[in-house]
Order: C-alpha cells, then sequence, then structure tokens
C-alpha cells in the first residue's frame, strides 16, 4: 500500500527553499553520568528506540512529473550512523561556542535523498557536560502518525529503560509504474487535486498554499487581529541561509508569581516579557516608538496536558488542546503592568471567540511532547501569509521533573523553531523541571543583534518581577 504524504506534509516538503529550511530542532544539555555516554551508546539507544518512531526510517520519493503527491518509503540503505552524528567543542566548550556550532547546524539543509533528521552529539562541553541536538523537517512530524524523535528517547528515571527487540525489514519500494498508475487513479477519483498539482509543477504554489492552510484549519483555529498586514519593523526583511542562536534560561517561579499577582495566564506573562524586550530591541536600533506601535506575533500553538506535573492546565477535563491566535504585542506602552493588562485581555478575547480542538495526548514512555509540539507549530505557522503577522512565538509546556537519557540527566531544554520567508526572528519556549527555556533562531545578517533580544528577556522579566512584589 503506498503511504502518500498529506497536503500539508507536501506543501512543507515543496516549500523548502536555500534561505528557509523547514527543519525544527531541539538542543538538550546533559550532565555526564558516571558510568559515561558516548557516540556507541547514543547509537545504540537511538537504534532500540526507532520502532516507535517509524517514519524516522523512511524518505521521500516524489512521483514522475508531479503527477501526484509523494509517497514515503522505507530507505533499503537506512545507515544509522548517517543520522547520527558526533561532533565537539575544544575543551572547555563554552555556552557561545556551543550555540555557534548549533546556528551552523540549523543552517544546513536536510538531505531529501535519506530520511529528513540528523541528531547530534556534542561533546566536550565545559563543567562535565555534553549536548544532544535534534532536528526533523516539518514534513516529518506531525504530532498524529509520526512523533519527534528526541520524544520517545527520554527516560523518566536514571535507570535505562530496556527497548523492544525488533529486526527491522525495510518494505520493498513501489515501482515508478506503480506509481504512475497510482497518481493517474487519483487524478481519476481526485480531479481538484491534479488540477491542483499541475499549477504547482508550472509555478503557481497559490492553489496548493490553499489546500495547506485548509489542512491546517483541522488543527487550529485562527483568530485575526486586523484584516490589514501586519506592522513595518526590522523583524521583516529578506533573510539568508546562515542563522544565529541565542538562548535563554529563566526561572518558572517567576511566572508563576506574576500570574498569582495579577489573575492572568502564564502564557499572558510569557508574552509580555516578548514584548517588553521587543520594545527596548527596537529603541536599541533607533526606530520610531509611538504608544500606538505593535509587533504582531502569530501563537501557533498553545498546549495544556493535564496531570499532576503541569500545575498550569487550563481545563483538566481534556487530555489536551490547541489553538492558534494572532496577537498585537504592545510595545509601545512603556509600563510594563498596563502592557501585561493589554496582552491578557487580547487572549482573554481569543479564549472566548476561538473553538478548541481536541488534540491527541502525544505521551510516550516519559511524557516530554515539547518538540513534537514545537515541529507542530511550526507547520501550523508556515501555511499563513507571512505578510499577516511580523514573528512567530512558539510555547510548549513540559513535565517539571528531571528526564534522563541513558542515564544522563537532562539539566536544560532550548527548542528552536525554523526562520519563515522574510522573518528574521522566531521565538520559541519550553518550560521544563522548574525553568522556561528561550531559543532564539535569527537570520545572521538581518538580526546580528539578536544576543541583545537574548538580554532584554531577562529585564523585561525583572521589571514585571518588581512590579509583582
Amino acid at each position: 500500500m503506498v503511504n502518500r504524504l498529506t497536503t500539508q506534509d507536501a506543501a512543507f516538503y515543496f516549500l523548502e527553499a536555500g534561505s528557509t529550511p523547514m527543519h525544527v530542532g531541539s538542543l538538550g544539555i546533559f550532565r555526564q553520568p558516571g558510568t559515561g555516554i558516548d557516540h556507541n551508546e547514543l547509537l545504540r539507544l537511538v537504534e532500540e528506540r526507532l520502532s516507535l518512531v517509524p517514519r524516522y526510517r523512511q524518505k521521500v520519493r516524489e512521483v514522475v512529473l508531479g503527477l501526484a503527491r509523494p509517497v514515503w518509503v522505507d530507505d533499503r540503505d537506512f545507515d544509522i550512523t548517517y543520522h547520527v552524528r558526533r561532533s565537539a567543542l575544544p575543551k572547555p566548550g563554552s555556552a557561545e561556542q556551543l550555540n555557534d556550532l548549533i546556528a551552523r547546524l540549523i543552517s544546513r539543509p536536510l538531505d531529501n535523498t535519506r530520511p529528513l533528521w540528523e541528531m547530534y552529539l556534542v561533546e566536550g562541553l565545559a563543567d562535565d557536560r555534553f549536548a544532544i541536538f535534534t532536528k526533523s523537517h516539518s514534513a516529518l512530524v506531525d504530532g498524529e502518525t509520526a512523533l519527534e524523535i528526541s520524544q520517545v528517547l527520554f527516560d523518566p528515571q536514571e535507570k535505562r529503560q530496556p527497548g523492544a527487540e525488533e529486526l527491522w525489514m525495510p518494505a520493498p519500494p513501489p515501482s515508478d509504474l506503480n506509481l504512475l498508475i497510482g497518481a493517474l487513479a487519483d487524478l481519476v477519483t481526485s480531479p481538484g487535486e491534479g488540477v491542483a498539482r499541475a499549477r504547482a509543477a508550472l509555478g503557481d504554489v497559490t492553489t496548493s498554499m490553499t489546500e495547506a492552510v485548509s489542512a491546517v484549519g483541522k488543527i487550529a483555529a485562527v483568530v485575526r487581529t486586523a484584516a490589514q498586514v501586519a506592522p513595518n519593523n526590522p523583524l521583516n526583511a529578506p533573510i539568508t541561509r546562515s542563522r544565529r542562536l541565542s538562548v535563554a534560561k529563566t526561572p518558572l517561579d517567576d511566572y508563576r508569581r506574576i500570574r498569582a499577582k495579577y489573575g492572568c495566564e502564564i502564557n499572558d506573562v510569557i508574552l509580555t516579557v516578548v514584548a517588553g524586550a521587543l520594545r527596548n530591541w527596537l529603541l536599541s536600533r533607533g526606530e520610531p516608538v509611538t504608544e500606538a506601535s505593535v509587533v504582531r506575533a502569530l501563537v501557533p500553538m498553545s498546549v495544556y496536558i493535564d496531570g499532576p506535573d503541569n500545575p498550569d492546565v487550563e481545563d483538566p477535563q481534556a487530555p489536551g488542546h490547541v489553538s492558534s491566535f494572532l496577537i498585537d504585542l504592545p510595545v509601545g506602552e512603556p509600563n510594563a503592568v498596563v502592557r501585561l493588562s493589554h496582552v491578557a485581555h487580547a487572549t482573554e478575547a481569543f479564549a472566548r471567540q476561538g473553538r478548541r480542538v481536541t488534540a491527541q495526548t502525544m505521551v510516550k514512555m516519559s511524557g516530554f511532547a515539547p518538540a513534537t509540539l514545537h515541529a507542530m507549530s511550526a507547520r501550523a505557522a508556515s501555511n499563513l501569509s507571512q505578510r499577516m503577522f511580523n514573528l512567530m512565538i512558539t510555547n510548549a509546556p513540559g513535565p517539571q521533573f528531571p528526564l534522563y537519557i541513558g542515564g544522563a540527566r537532562m539539566e536544560e531544554m532550548y527548542p528552536v523553531s525554523p526562520l519563515l520567508k522574510n522573518q528574521t526572528l522566531s521565538i520559541a519556549l519550553t518550560s521544563y523541571d522548574g525553568n522556561v527555556y528561550y531559543g532564539l533562531n535569527a537570520d545572521r545578517d538581518a538580526m546580528s543583534d539578536v544576543d541583545v533580544v537574548r538580554s532584554l528577556l531577562f529585564e523585561s522579566l525583572e521589571e514585571l518581577t518588581d512590579a509583582s512584589r
């Protein structure tokens, strides 16, 4: 049976351009266990868990003349040593050196002749630590039939959980003739899609993008805050393939105290912190900022999963829900508390007008789902016109207890969401084990001062924290 890419998956696969690689990343920093963990150990662990993410042994095969959507086929030459790689920093490796390395890895597109993912073991970090960086194409991870691979690698205890014995045998690939016959059959049963494919082949991608937007509508409700295009500011400019990465670690308790003081949601506090940082960044660049100035953000996904380890759940009766909305961040407001009030009212209006969509509980083994949720967020954002918003902010809550890989405790976790066309910055957040972690992915040329935004995030949070005392 041919396993064809969905309309949405195919849109992401063909959308990838030289300056906008469409993979999502996840950077974990670990404390080396007493027994140690090396490249061979990581290879064994990944191989044990691959049966839980079978898509990670499959590659995309296109149909002749583009007559139908591509298909997923088993990679008969699958080589795990190609996908799980080893790198190192000169000891003692600093955080800045690690960020530079990850930025270079983010910049490289994935090889579309192989399964669309890579994993890197980065050794040589200071204080006897190492990092694991994974990147997976947005077409690969849909949150339903395919999870992000790091989601199945973590254990909730230090003792490594045994993996299932499995002998993987790749299925024989379909012949070109069979793919052609299947494509022609699809043209008969679904002529509308055939027209869309023909237009896409001729360079008219509007129809296929419209279909992708329709597909996204099934998993996300988007509230448009305004009919006009997003405001002009330095967050929107032509971008290159090269990236910069900056990260920030902040205490989750600070957000909880602010939430308790003002009766809002933690997500409101996070968006207000970002708004404050962007306000001061615009001022640092000498940009005109008035009381009416806003930055429009797409928050593609706010996901809440119930359970005792997620105390910030809005609806404990639901296994999870997914929502997306556009919000104008009030960067022109100088008062942090008033900014928070504006954000809270905007998100409350969305909650009243939007509709909730039940999501599958994406808890496998450890229950660490943020990487999958960030991938789903990027999928949702990629299908909307980038003229509608200035930047994407993804926020995926994680477990508030430590997780392990091969006995190594994860101390920090930074998500990395892709840049969209003509957008110089994307911000991804994950809460984990008492902290909120920011990953700032930026264009190397257009956003050379991304570290300024990172510093201003701390200042913005401190401003709100002082006001809540």
